[in-house]
């Protein structure tokens, strides 16, 4: 089985670029299931229906979100579907999915979605402690357990790694934007790597337009933010699953 966890869309741009080449990627590569992070997506806050429905259209099976989740409003609307996903760690009465399970190809597939504590800067519980209770309840239900952990601190996603290495399949960080060389296979199996990098503007400051944001770090105001315009990057990792173990035979990093 394969399986293709997608960087963070950024703005309008990224959601071209995924419109562009996932579907030839994901027929080149047999793709079988699909992860997408999307909660920069709509001018870099946030997702819109539409959004969210033209990027399911591409056949992805979940969209997982972040520290924008409720950036736009009208997530409201559409954030309990199975196929969205937002932190699992926010506080109980936040609306929406922390996780997720899906059937593909005979599979159980279990998504979830945490968000780190280190210089994020949101009211959350603890991601270790959420995460351990989640796969407590689903590990036996489930073939497979895939996290999306969008947190800054790379210590702590590396931590995360190594606390659940046994018991999910698959790790992944997003956020930085910034996709790291360090995709590897822990000591009990599991599959990690700290960031898979966005889908977005390529001349940029992680998507942020390069004028902008030398004027936030010149004079340490808080400049209008503005996302950068221009040829965007795609940014991807493939996971191969082999199906007898359902643990991961194969990295391979694809980007555009």
């Amino acid at each position: 089985m394969n399986i293709l966890a997608v960087g963070d869309i950024v703005g309008r741009s990224g959601i071209q670029k995924l419109k562009e080449v996932l579907p030839k990627i994901m027929q080149e590569n047999n793709i079988d299931f699909c992860i997408v992070n999307g909660e920069n997506a709509a001018d870099g806050m946030g997702i819109t229906e539409k959004m969210y429905r033209d990027i399911l259209k591409l056949n992805v099976d979940v969209v997982s979100m972040g520290n924008h989740t409720w950036g736009k409003k009208e997530i409201f609307g559409f954030i309990d579907e199975k196929t969205i996903v937002r932190p699992a760690n926010y506080p109980e009465n936040n609306p929406g999915n922390g996780y997720t399970i899906l059937e593909k190809k005979g599979k159980k597939i279990a998504v979830i979605n945490l968000i780190g504590r280190v210089t994020m800067g949101i009211l959350s519980e603890n991601p270790f402690l959420i995460a351990k209770k989640i796969v407590g309840q689903i590990k036996s239900k489930v073939d497979m357990i895939i996290v999306d952990f969008h947190a800054e601190a790379t210590a702590e996603k590396i931590a995360l790694g190594y606390y659940l290495d046994g018991d999910a399949t698959i790790i992944f960080g997003t956020h930085t934007h910034v996709q790291t060389a360090d995709e590897k296979t822990l000591p009990k199996g599991t599959a990690y790597i700290t960031d898979i990098g966005m889908t977005g503007p390529k001349n940029s400051v992680i998507g942020m337009d390069i004028a902008v944001s030398f004027k936030r770090f010149e004079t340490s105001l808080p400049e209008r933010y503005k996302l950068a315009e221009g040829e965007a990057m795609f940014n991807s990792c493939l996971f191969e699953v082999d199906d007898a173990t359902n643990q991961v035979i194969k990295i391979e990093k694809i980007n555009l």
